[in-house]
């Protein structure tokens, strides 16, 4: 084998030699996919024998306000990486957040933050990865970072005003003509095997994630010009470079902003989409894509374009004064004028979002005295106060979209537009993982049961007359 990969000249067998060595220097352990499928035929068992036993089991009452209210906080459905609480927020695999960057491994020795790499590790299977893992899995990735042809051409000629996240879900839904999951499916693989598939399939996703959404952005923003992926860089170095970005302190904000983006409980609309999409067994290709449909909308992903917006206006409405006096009553000018404060609340949290505070750290540690950050600042010490007199809203502490904005500003990517894709390059390393486990256990597809609104009215007339 060393033979023929030294006489190859070719660039795939260039990539296959460097993964080979990768693999024979670091994988005395066990790689993701082989420790994946040392776990699951026996986590695939548990969850069998507790349907078994527990399926009558009654875990809910569902309210007509909820039915009609966006299904909001009923529990039906399993997502394995993330819970999240309304007063502690999110814990991946059972750890929080400080916990994630404390013991997740980090890139170098002089490196504070965790590597995404590691936790997708950690949410396919629930163990915290070694460093060498963790190497080993980021030069996989990388190795699978290059786009067919077809979808450099497509992406090279779309429209530049066509919005970044539409110009993402084009280039997923095109990368359907490499999925060895459809491939395999159409041949009539065992349904045993199905994880394999998509985990590859994940895995080479993962990969081409950076090079798709750094091209849509050299493409609209910049000359179109892209570098080339580092095989020895982990994922964040490789995208902040692919950008165009070389800043130490904005590679680990990269990482910063990939770990805390990526997973947020199961209901959120591009995880549920992606999900459930998934769960019709079309190909991981497919399922991100329809999801990252999902996140674009201002209701989820896109809110960071929308606050940053909002703290623009705000600046030049204020000429410099952000005291709590004039930031109030900005506050209140948009409420009255039937606005919403933009980055304020969430469907679940019922405190700070803890994502929210990760990068506020970030901020104090690397650029505590710039002028955007010392604004959203002012906000964070009046906009609760503000809400919370309003008494319309239940959570009135800022999200993780009130602040990520400001960090990318800072480093110098000030197009807003674009936030969202990276948003949607994180929020992979979260669903991906769960669409690997629906897989491995054999997850049924999804589909709830729904009522018009004249079967409401019957249904609830003939509950209230048996009280």
């Amino acid at each position: 084998m060393s033979q023929l990969l030294a006489r190859s000249s070719s660039k795939t067998y260039s990539l296959l030699s460097k993964r080979v060595l990768t693999q024979t220097r670091f994988y005395a352990q066990p790689t993701l996919k082989e420790r994946f499928a040392e776990i699951y035929p026996q986590k695939a068992a548990e969850i069998k024998q507790f349907k078994k036993e527990h399926g009558s089991t009654v875990i809910d009452s569902v309210k007509l306000e909820q039915a009609y209210g966006g299904m909001r906080g009923i529990k039906s459905m399993v997502w394995e990486g993330s819970v999240l609480d309304p007063e502690e927020g999110i814990r991946f695999r059972g750890l929080t957040i400080p916990e994630i960057r404390a013991k997740l491994p980090k890139a170098t020795k002089d490196s504070q933050e965790p590597l995404p790499e590691g936790l997708f590790w950690l949410l396919l299977t629930g163990e915290i990865p070694s460093a060498e893992q963790v190497k080993a899995l980021s030069v996989d990735l990388a190795s699978r970072s290059e786009l067919p042809e077809h979808v450099n051409t497509l992406l090279d000629n779309l429209p530049k005003h066509l919005h970044p996240m539409a110009q993402f879900s084009i280039a997923l839904n095109a990368l359907e003509s490499e999925s060895k999951f459809a491939k395999a499916y159409a041949q009539g693989v065992n349904k045993k095997e199905y994880w394999t598939y998509t985990f590859e399939d994940s895995l080479d996703l993962l990969g081409k994630l950076p090079v798709i959404a750094s091209k849509i952005y050299r493409n609209i923003f910049k000359d179109g010009k892209l570098g080339k992926v580092d095989l020895n860089a982990d994922y964040g170095k490789n995208l902040a470079n692919l950008l165009g970005f070389e800043n130490g302190d904005f590679v680990e904000l990269m990482r910063l902003y990939l770990t805390i983006h990526s997973d947020h409980e199961g209901g959120n609309v591009s995880a549920h989409t992606t999900h459930l999409v998934g769960s019709a067994l079309s190909s991981p290709y497919l399922s991100l894509a329809a999801g990252m449909n999902g996140l674009a909308g201002p209701l989820h992903g896109r809110a960071n374009q929308e606050v940053l917006e909002w703290l623009f206006k705000l600046r030049e409405e204020v000429h410099g004064d952000y005291s709590k006096e004039t930031i109030e009553k900005y506050l209140w000018d948009t409420l009255n004028s039937g606005r919403v404060i933009p980055g304020y609340g969430h469907a679940v949290l019922r405190k700070t979002d803890p994502r929210y505070t990760a990068q506020r750290e970030f901020a104090l540690s690397h650029f505590p005295d710039y002028e955007l950050f010392k604004l959203v600042s002012a906000v964070y010490e009046t906009a609760p106060k503000v809400l919370t007199k309003q008494g319309k809203t239940k959570n009135p502490w800022p999200n993780v979209d009130s602040h990520s904005g400001v960090l990318l500003q800072y480093y110098g990517l000030t197009e807003a537009s674009f936030y969202t894709v990276l948003f949607g390059v994180a929020r992979a390393f979260g669903v991906l993982p769960q669409l690997i486990i629906d897989r491995a256990v054999g997850a049924p597809i999804e589909r709830p049961k729904s009522f018009s609104t004249e079967k409401f009215m019957e249904l609830v007339k003939n509950i209230e007359s048996k009280k």
